[in-house]
């Protein structure tokens, strides 16, 4: 009789068994179906960056140095709309997750609503205070006439590009992240071939230079937002905002998205303004040295694609589990995810090791600035498991809603660390250049930890109750 009881027993965990490794088989397929459009959108649409950086850089350093210094500014103020992007992404993803699109649909016609309004605000102040911004930056006499023209014309499209994230957002809350891959793709093939037209002078048109890379980068913008208006009012995705409601403000939607958003924009708010003062204490290394910086950054992007994608997937299952008040489900797919977001960082990193100095010398002749940009990018490679641990695993909180911690860990870390180890590094210590690059490795690992413990506390599980009202 034991023995009969025996093998049942082992029978039954044979089966618990293979029932856990087709669950964990079936999560995997889930999370590569979301993750691979979005890494393939993240990376191009970085590949294609590269791509702008090196054309301009054809001009001259200055050129490479006067696009680069609008850079983070722009980045500043697109953080305005991360309010909404974040609140929005996850709030479908909850809705999506039980079942109820029509909601999901609503909740995005008041993203797009929001977004419209803060765009056109936004537009017109980066036109009227480009030449501010740039001085600020610490443009040079040899820059600062490229880059105001640059900030313009780009500031002034912002409201297209503040329309297209708000879609994007509500696409990958309902896990369709195909859909922004192409049109994302799309605008920066136009992107590329508008600049070697407007750039370089080519088919009949003038020779516009830096001017002209910020007009291909505007009207581009324009087309993706065209396509994803489209997407979304043709009713062929789990979001149509033909079928919902109207765009009437609702104040409780509105609530809701902020009382989400709101620490994230704070976040982006927190990160960019670091960014700002992070590149200002490296540009007062000299034009060539910001070139070099301004290179190690745009090929940095090449690793944040893979870890930004993870966490784009995380946000959107982890949000649609605790949308069908699965904590357990949302607990296992966030494991899943930073175990592969860690192996593929690991990869990136070893790629880099390898050929950090091939990857400079597309960007400029220069061989001192290939050297310096070469040395950065080593740099980086160390940092990429703590950079993916941080990303991949914020993405998890936000999913959850729980936008509070990823916000406090950027306050600490970066100020403190990248921004006022930076400082001393470079100004004190006299590192240079790469006295910078090690603060920002070690930035890397310190949010990194503040990240990972409290996903280990397991209390974000619990956020969407409360913000739900649930």
């Amino acid at each position: 009789m034991r023995h009969h009881l025996l093998e049942l027993k082992n029978k039954i965990l044979k089966h618990k068994d293979g029932e856990n490794r087709a669950e964990l088989k079936s999560m995997r397929r889930e999370i590569i179906a979301v993750t691979w459009p979005a890494f393939i959108e993240l990376l191009m649409s970085t590949l294609f960056g590269m791509v702008d950086m090196i054309m301009v850089g054809q001009l001259s350093p200055a050129s490479i140095a006067a696009v680069g210094l609008t850079h983070q500014p722009f980045m500043l103020l697109l953080a305005v709309f991360a309010a909404v992007n974040v609140g929005t992404t996850t709030i479908v993803a909850w809705n999506i997750g039980s079942g109820n699109s029509n909601r999901a649909s609503t909740v995005t016609k008041q993203g797009l609503s929001i977004n419209l309004l803060l765009g056109i605000l936004i537009s017109i102040f980066g036109v009227l205070t480009a030449n501010f911004v740039v001085t600020f930056m610490g443009a040079e006499a040899d820059t600062i006439h490229d880059a105001t023209i640059y900030f313009q014309i780009v500031a002034a499209g912002l409201v297209f590009q503040a329309v297209t994230m708000c879609i994007t957002a509500a696409l990958r809350g309902a896990g369709e992240t195909r859909i922004p891959m192409y049109y994302n793709i799309g605008s920066n093939l136009l992107n590329v071939f508008g600049n070697y037209v407007l750039i370089f002078g080519k088919l009949g048109f003038p020779q516009m230079g830096v001017a002209g890379a910020a007009l291909s980068t505007t009207f581009s913008r324009i087309i993706a937002c065209l396509l994803a208006m489209y997407v979304i009012y043709s009713g062929k995705t789990k979001i149509s905002i033909r079928r919902s409601g109207s765009f009437r403000p609702d104040r409780k939607i509105i609530g809701q998205i902020f009382s989400i958003g709101i620490p994230s924009a704070l976040e982006q708010f927190v990160i960019q303004g670091a960014l700002i003062m992070f590149a200002r204490t490296v540009s007062a290394l000299g034009t060539t040295v910001f070139a070099a910086h301004q290179i190690g950054l745009n090929i940095s992007g090449l690793t944040f694609s893979p870890s930004q994608a993870f966490g784009v997937a995380a946000t959107t299952l982890i949000g649609q589990s605790l949308g069908a008040n699965d904590e357990e489900k949302a607990e296992k797919f966030a494991s899943i995810i930073y175990r592969m977001a860690i192996l593929v960082a690991c990869l990136m990193g070893g790629v880099f090791l390898l050929f950090s100095h091939q990857l400079a010398r597309l960007y400029t002749d220069e061989l001192i600035v290939a050297a310096m940009a070469g040395t950065v990018l080593k740099i980086l490679a160390l940092a990429q498991p703590g950079q993916s641990v941080q990303l991949c695993l914020s993405g998890a909180l936000r999913g959850a809603g729980d936008t509070l911690y990823p916000l406090y860990a950027c306050i600490f870390s970066m100020w403190i660390f990248r921004v006022g180890l930076s400082y001393v590094f470079v100004n004190i210590f006299g590192w240079g250049l790469n006295g910078a690059w090690i603060a920002l490795l070690i930035d890397q690992y310190i949010r990194a930890g503040i990240i990972f413990f409290r996903f280990r506390s397991g209390k974000w599980k619990y956020v969407k109750l409360k913000k739900s009202g649930a």
